[in-house]
């Protein structure tokens, strides 16, 4: 029995590993297929069909899970929350800015969602969760305000990834009340379909796009945000706070900010000066302290 609970705690150990690395990485394929296709459109396409593919597994692995009609209405506007806006918005936001500067940015979110606890009484203010918001915000402006003398950020790209950051915070606060009457993976799939589907409105926005003209590369990058970040990331994420607990796998918070950062100047050739490394430690260190119980 020890030994059957040692195995499922390796193997959530190692998805979680898995999931930061997708989810660090993301930020520059996200960033490589906005190039040549509408962010929008691609919002709304990743997600409906990664959201297709969850929905899928749980009808294999879980036939009795099933939504209540009462519920749906909730579950649309975590969708709309959590997908729609959250992944429109910061998929504009990446071809806007650089990839470092998302991922700095958009690991604030643990900390809004806090906020928003505060506000819905869900959790009592505390001093260091105060201290720690203050810091986030000194640090996301000082990353902000370092990258305006490099090239490939605006403060439009840092300011929609923020709004994308407080609205992610926003859905993981909200779905806390689902999560108690459904599993992790249903909580994923569910708004993931309904979120992406909503999201094609958007769409219609902007529908230019040549799939003659996009590489290989591209592809690549879409099939990898796709499948890896958002379907295997999305799930391996939730099954993570149900196995070990939302206070310990925000611990791999900290690392997704890293990969991303890392891989936006490794793939990318992306500047990173020293105000920016003197933000992301503030950024951290306020993450930190707001989530510390």
């Amino acid at each position: 029995m020890e030994e059957h609970r040692q195995k499922i705690s390796a193997w959530v150990e190692l998805s979680l590993l898995l999931t930061v690395f997708f989810f660090g990485t993301n930020f520059v394929a996200v960033k490589l297929v906005v190039e040549v296709v509408p962010p929008f459109l691609f919002a709304a396409v990743r997600f409906t069909f990664a959201g297709l593919l969850l929905f899928l597994l749980l009808r294999l692995t879980e036939p009795e899970s099933r939504l209540k009609r009462s519920d749906f209405l909730p579950v649309f506007g975590l969708g709309v929350i959590g997908i729609t806006f959250t992944q429109s918005v910061f998929t504009v936001g990446v071809s806007l800015t650089t990839a470092a500067n998302t991922a700095l940015i958009y690991s604030t979110a643990p900390v809004w969602g806090m906020l928003l606890g505060f506000f819905l009484a869900l959790e009592r203010p505390r001093l260091s969760g105060v201290a720690g918001v203050v810091l986030c915000l000194i640090g996301v402006g000082t990353v902000v305000y370092g990258g305006l003398e490099l090239s490939g950020t605006s403060l439009l790209g840092d300011i929609l990834i923020l709004a994308a950051a407080i609205c992610w915070g926003s859905y993981t606060m909200l779905s806390i009340g689902l999560l108690r009457r459904y599993s992790p993976l249903a909580v994923a799939a569910y708004p993931m379909v309904l979120g992406g589907l909503a999201a094609f409105p958007l769409a219609l926005l902007d529908l230019r796009v040549d799939v003659a003209s996009m590489s290989g590369t591209v592809w690549f990058a879409a099939l990898y945000s796709t499948l890896c970040s958002s379907a295997f990331g999305f799930a391996a994420w939730q099954q993570g706070v149900s196995r070990v607990g939302a206070n310990r796998v925000l611990v791999y918070q900290y690392l997704v900010a890293i990969t991303g950062v890392t891989a936006g100047v490794i793939l990318l050739g992306e500047s990173f000066g020293p105000q920016q490394i003197l933000g992301a430690a503030v950024v951290l260190a306020g993450v930190y302290l707001a989530r510390r119980k």
